[in-house]
């Protein structure tokens, strides 16, 4: 019988019309012994997934089991780590773990030895009157781990844990949560982690659940079987983290797909990623150095000293924008991908410019400011249209990207001080340029 099991599992935020999916139909399972992690981009629902299985949160719908019966309410046999370390200032390191102990009425002088012993079992031994402000951040997130593992849970469940660190100190904790796990010596039959960091999966994981978005669903499961432990160098390694990037990067489809629904179509549109532009030229240009302007993905975030989920989003533009195209793992330039890599800057701003009214939203955004009064909207008017495709959150992020996008393209001007979108006068010529053409063809 499986530790946990999840059957068809959705969960729906807001209602109609102003409604969205975060996860879909997730179904999985995690065995005793297992170390099972969740990869995917941002926004596919993988925290959400956590707070499901740790009955934070209830599905709209679907099953979770554990050891064969309902979850109702909090999962008394799991824990969550967080990214953020989540420690009581006023406390001692050793008080922090006691609170776990004894909110679950263990005994006060069970509770000072049991901490002393999980706080030495981490590396913290002469630490435990220390305060958390006198600790650095991996030592603080070696707290959260004690204190999570002090009631000796069966489901451990760790929520990007590392991603808040320095490299060096991320790079410690990994190895040393393996080692201990790896060993026997945490009280847990499980781990699930969440983590947008492909090669941490890799180098982590038994399995590696890999998930996609909008909504969120289960791409693939993948077994891991590489032994521990595991070089990041060998072979296996560099063939199993290709195969993830390929998994999660896809590959390039027919223009209308790839530029998605338009506001007025039902469904939802395509996302603009929230990327540095900067940073997205960089990737052209490094491209553009390349044999065949052609690389690995999986080689990339070394080389551009990038994490593996900024470079998934910027490989996502330049492919919404037409720059690249993706296949099996690799991403290749375009023609228009390498004119952009090598165009001055005014030029880029004009592919760039050329290629973005190409796009449902920008589209929809341009055609509302053309029609406006003086070419310009209040800035909660077109929040207000978006959400009727984003929850508000999203909404807000996609508005604050296309402004960025159109400021940069020389099509879009914003106002802060009266919170207004405008044309901005080179956008004007643009659409005058355009509306023209189109009399011409017809």
């Amino acid at each position: 019988m499986p530790l946990l099991e999840l059957r068809h599992v959705t969960q729906v935020y807001g209602t109609p019309p102003r409604q969205f999916t975060a996860i879909e139909d997730i179904n999985l399972t995690i065995s005793e012994g297992e170390f099972v992690v969740l990869v995917g981009p941002s926004g596919c629902g993988k925290s959400t997934l956590l707070r499901i299985i740790t009955g934070l949160q209830r599905p709209t719908s679907g099953e979770v089991l554990y050891r064969g019966a309902p979850l109702t309410g909090v999962n008394p046999h799991a824990t969550i780590v967080f990214q953020t370390f989540a420690l009581f200032p006023w406390l001692t390191v050793q008080e922090n773990v006691e609170v776990a102990l004894k909110a679950r009425g263990v005994p006060p002088r069970l509770c000072a030895q049991r901490a002393i012993e999980l706080l030495d079992r981490v590396g913290l031994d002469g630490f435990e009157n220390a305060y958390p402000r006198e600790l650095s951040g991996g030592m603080r997130q070696k707290v959260g781990f004690a204190r999570a593992m002090a009631v000796e849970p069966e489901l451990l469940c760790l929520d990007e844990p590392f991603s808040a660190l320095d490299v060096l100190s991320a790079e410690a904790l990994r190895g040393e949560l393996l080692e201990l796990w790896t060993r026997g010596q945490i009280p847990t039959r499980a781990i699930l982690m969440v983590t947008h960091n492909i090669e941490e999966a890799v180098f982590m994981a038994d399995r590696i659940v890999v998930m996609e978005k909008n909504p969120g669903r289960v791409l693939a499961d993948l077994r891991i079987e590489l032994p521990h432990p595991r070089s990041r160098k060998a072979r296996g390694f560099l063939e199993t983290a290709d195969r993830v990037y390929a998994l999660l990067a896809g590959q390039t489809q027919p223009e209308p797909i790839e530029l998605g629904a338009a506001l007025s179509e039902p469904g939802r549109p395509r996302t603009l990623p929230d990327i540095s532009l900067n940073k997205l030229a960089s990737l052209l240009e490094h491209l553009a150095e390349m044999p065949q302007a052609r690389a690995d993905l999986y080689r990339l975030p070394e080389e551009l000293a990038i994490s593996s989920d900024a470079l998934l989003s910027l490989t996502d533009a330049a492919e919404l924008l037409g720059f690249v195209t993706v296949a099996h793992g690799d991403i290749e330039l375009t023609p228009l991908g390498l004119a952009f890599a090598e165009a001055s800057i005014q030029a880029r701003k004009e592919i760039f410019s050329s290629r973005i009214r190409r796009l449902p939203l920008f589209s929809w955004l341009l055609e509302m400011l053309w029609a406006a009064e003086n070419h310009q909207v209040p800035r909660a008017v077109v929040l207000e249209a978006l959400e009727s495709k984003f929850h508000r959150e999203e909404a807000e992020r996609q508005l604050e990207i296309a402004v960025t996008w159109g400021r940069y393209a020389e099509l879009i001007a914003y106002d802060d001080s009266t919170q207004t979108i405008s044309l901005d006068p080179t956008g004007i010529s643009a659409l005058v340029q355009s509306e023209l053409a189109k009399a011409l063809q017809k």
